[in-house]
C-alpha cells in the first residue's frame, strides 16, 4: 500500500496544482486580487507538501528494497550501500522526473510564502504560471512515467544501479543541478506574469533577482561537481568532453549568467526591460532543452536514460507548449514594455549588454554543436561534433568575454569616457602582457590559445579586485564582494584549464611488479597488485609508491573493480592532490607475462579549475546574502516610516 500512497499523493499534488492555476488566474483578473491571495498561497504550499510526500515515499521504497515496485526492481539491489539505495530513487528516468517536479512545487511554495515585493496581481499570475509548468510534469508522470508502477510477480532481488552512478558525487550532483533548473522556472514564471500584467520595472526585477542568483549558484555547483566527478570516476583524466549531456547543463548556465547581469541592470538602473524578459524565457528554455535531451532517450550517455519514444514525444510536447507559448506571449506583449532608462555607449550598462551578447553567441554555438548531429541523424546522416569544433568556435569568443568581464566593473554607470577606462585598465593590461610574454617563452608555439587564456586569467584576476581599490572595505556592500569573488573565480578556473593544457605530462606503459616509471618530477614504482573487496564489488588493486626527488614517498591505490549487479567492470582512478597539482593513476588489464597496464598523469595546478568553480559559487552566495539582508533592512525601514 505504500506505493499506492505515493501515487495518491502525486495525484493530490496534481489536483492542487490545477486549483492553484485556476485560483491564480482568477486572482490575476480580479479587481482586488488581495482577497484571493491568502488562499492561493495556502494551495501552493499544500501542493508542495503532497509532491514532497510522493518523493519521500519513493525514497522509502528504495531504502526498503521493495522489489514489487518496477522502478525499484530495475534500479536497485538489496546489497547496495544505503547511500546508493537513496540515490537510486533519482538515478533513473521516473525518479529524476519526480525529483524535478518536487523541486518545482517547493520553489512555488517558496514564492508563495516569502515573496512580498510583487503587487498582488503579478504574484497571482506568477503562481498560476508556476502551476501550469507543474501540471505538465505531473501529467507526464501520471500517464507516461509512473514511478510507483507495480511488478507482478516481484523478483527476489533487483538489477542494481549503474556502477558509474554509485559514487557520492553522482548521488548529490542531480539534485543540485535540478535546483538550478527549477530555479530558472521561477524566473520564467515571473517573466510570464510580468508580460501578462504589464508590470516590468525595478520592483519586478528585485523580486526575481534572488531566484536567478539561487538558480545560478546551484547550476555552478552542479556543473563544477559534475566536471570533477567525470574527471576522477571515468578514468580518462579529462575534466570536460563537450559531451551533449555536459552541454545540456552548460547552456542554462550561460543563459542564467546573462540573465543575472541583465536583471541587475533592470533592478538598479531600470534598463534592459524587454531583454531581461527574453533572457528569462531563454534560460528556462535551455533548462527544458537539457531535460529533454537527457531524459528523452535520444542521447547515449552515462547521464542519459534510454526510454521509449512516447516519453520523448511527451517531453517534446511540453517543451513546445511552454516555450512556444512564452515566446508567443513575448511577441504579442513586448510592444507594451516601455523603454527603461537610457545609457551611453561607454558605460557599465553597455559593457553588460556586450557581456550578454557574447554569452548569447557562445550559447548559440554550444546549442548548434549539440543539436546539429541529432538533426543530421534524423535525416539519415551520421556525424559527430567534438571538442575541436567547440574549442575553435567558443574559446575565441570566450576570450573577448573575459576582456569584457575585466573592463565592465571598472566603468561607471550611465556614462564614462574611453580615456578613464584605459587609465583604470593599465595595470591589468600590463599584467596580461607580462604573463603572455613569460608563458610564451616557457612553452613556445605549442598552444598559443592556452598561453593567451593563461595570460588573460592573470589580467582578469587583477581587474577583478580593482573595484575594491580605494574603498572602505568594512563599508563595502556584500554584493560588491560577491562580484569580486565570482570574477576572481573565473580567473582561477581559466588558469587551471590553461595550466592543464600547457603543462600536463602523461605516461602509458605495461609494467611488472618492481618496475619504475617517471612522470613529470615523480618516480612511480609498482609495488604489488592484490585482490580486495568492497561493500558490493570486488577488485584488483595496485599499490604504487610515488616519490618526488628526495621527499617522503606516498602511495596510490588505483583499482579495477567488478560489480555483480549489474555485471560491470570499472576503473577507479587513484589521485594524490599536492599544493601544485595532482598525480593521477589508472590501472588497466594484466597480461600473461605478469605485466599491468598503468596510465599516469602529472597535472600541475589542475585543481584550480574546481577551486575557481567554488569561488564563483561563493561569489554568488555573497551577493545573494547581501541582497536578502538589504531587502529586509529596506522592509523594516518602510514599516518604521508607516508607524
Amino acid at each position: 500500500m505504500i506505493a499506492e500512497a505515493g501515487l495518491a499523493a502525486l495525484w493530490l499534488a496534481t489536483a492542487f496544482a490545477i486549483a492553484q492555476l485556476l485560483l491564480g488566474a482568477a486572482a490575476a483578473r480580479a479587481a482586488d486580487p488581495v482577497v484571493l491571495l491568502p488562499g492561493l498561497r495556502k494551495i501552493a504550499l499544500v501542493q508542495a507538501v503532497f509532491a514532497l510526500a510522493a518523493f519521500l515515499v519513493l525514497i522509502w521504497l528504495f531504502v526498503t528494497s521493495d522489489m514489487s515496485v518496477l522502478l525499484v526492481a530495475e534500479n536497485s539491489h538489496s546489497q547496495k550501500p544505503m547511500l546508493y539505495k537513496i540515490a537510486g530513487a533519482w538515478g533513473n528516468h521516473e525518479g529524476s522526473m519526480l525529483l524535478w517536479v518536487t523541486v518545482l512545487a517547493l520553489a512555488g511554495a517558496g514564492v508563495a510564502l516569502f515573496e512580498r515585493r510583487l503587487v498582488a496581481g503579478t504574484l497571482s499570475a506568477t503562481l498560476a504560471a508556476q502551476a501550469t509548468i507543474a501540471i505538465g510534469f505531473y501529467a507526464f508522470l501520471a500517464f507516461a512515467s509512473n514511478p510507483f508502477a507495480r511488478l507482478n510477480p516481484a523478483p527476489a532481488d533487483g538489477q542494481g544501479l549503474n556502477p558509474l552512478l554509485q559514487d557520492p558525487g553522482l548521488a548529490f550532483h542531480p539534485p543540485t543541478l535540478y535546483l538550478g533548473y527549477v530555479g530558472l522556472s521561477v524566473a520564467f514564471s515571473f517573466a510570464v506574469a510580468a508580460l501578462l500584467m504589464r508590470d516590468v520595472g525595478p520592483a519586478f526585477a528585485k523580486a526575481m533577482r534572488p531566484w536567478v542568483l539561487g538558480a545560478w549558484i546551484f547550476l555552478t555547483i552542479g556543473i563544477t561537481a559534475g566536471s570533477y566527478w567525470a574527471y576522477y570516476e571515468l578514468g580518462w583524466g579529462g575534466w570536460w568532453f563537450w559531451d551533449p549531456v555536459e552541454n545540456a547543463s552548460l547552456m542554462p548556465w550561460l543563459a542564467a549568467t546573462a540573465l543575472l547581469h541583465s536583471v541587475n541592470v533592470l533592478a538598479t538602473r531600470d534598463g534592459l526591460r524587454a531583454w531581461t524578459l527574453m533572457l528569462a524565457v531563454v534560460a528556462f528554455s535551455m533548462s527544458m532543452v537539457g531535460t529533454f535531451l537527457v531524459r528523452s532517450g535520444i542521447l547515449v550517455s552515462v547521464h542519459a536514460f534510454a526510454v521509449d519514444p512516447t516519453r520523448g514525444s511527451f517531453l517534446l510536447a511540453l517543451l513546445g507548449l511552454y516555450i512556444g507559448g512564452a515566446l508567443a506571449l513575448f511577441g504579442a506583449r513586448v510592444g507594451t514594455v516601455t523603454q527603461g532608462a537610457t545609457f551611453q555607449l561607454i558605460s557599465r550598462e553597455a559593457a553588460l549588454v556586450l557581456n550578454n551578447l557574447l554569452l548569447s553567441v557562445i550559447l548559440g554555438v554550444v546549442l548548434i554543436g549539440t543539436l546539429y548531429p541529432l538533426v543530421a541523424q534524423a535525416m539519415g546522416v551520421q556525424l559527430s561534433i567534438g571538442a575541436p569544433f567547440f574549442e575553435k568556435t567558443a574559446v575565441p569568443i570566450a576570450l573577448f568575454l573575459v576582456a569584457g568581464t575585466a573592463a565592465g566593473p571598472l566603468l561607471r554607470w550611465r556614462k564614462d569616457t574611453a580615456q578613464a577606462l584605459l587609465s583604470r585598465l593599465t595595470i591589468p593590461v600590463a599584467i596580461t602582457g607580462i604573463a603572455f610574454a613569460l608563458f610564451f617563452a616557457m612553452t613556445g608555439f605549442g598552444s598559443p590559445i592556452a598561453v593567451l587564456v593563461l595570460a588573460f586569467a592573470f589580467g582578469l584576476a587583477a581587474a577583478s579586485i580593482a573595484p575594491l581599490w580605494k574603498r572602505k572595505l568594512r563599508r563595502t556592500p556584500l554584493p560588491i564582494y560577491g562580484m569580486v569573488v565570482a570574477h576572481l573565480g573565473i580567473a582561477v578556473s581559466l588558469a587551471g584549464m590553461a595550466a592543464d593544457t600547457l603543462f600536463k605530462q602523461e605516461r602509458l606503459a605495461a609494467v611488472a611488479i618492481g618496475d619504475n616509471l617517471a612522470v613529470g618530477p615523480f618516480k612511480v614504482t609498482l609495488v604489488e597488485v592484490r585482490p580486495t573487496l568492497g561493500p558490493n564489488w570486488s577488485a584488483m588493486e595496485a599499490r604504487l609508491q610515488v616519490q618526488r626527488g628526495t621527499a617522503e614517498p606516498f602511495e596510490l591505490l588505483p583499482q579495477q573493480r567488478f560489480f555483480a549487479n549489474p555485471p560491470t567492470n570499472t576503473s577507479e582512478a587513484a589521485i594524490a592532490t599536492l599544493w601544485d597539482g595532482q598525480v593521477y593513476s589508472v590501472l588497466g588489464a594484466g597480461d600473461a607475462a605478469g605485466r599491468w597496464q598503468l596510465r599516469l598523469w602529472w597535472k600541475p595546478f589542475v585543481t584550480l579549475i574546481w577551486a575557481g568553480g567554488g569561488l564563483i559559487a561563493l561569489g554568488g552566495l555573497l551577493s545573494l546574502v547581501g541582497r536578502i539582508v538589504r531587502a529586509r533592512r529596506d522592509a523594516r525601514t518602510l514599516e518604521e516610516e508607516w508607524v
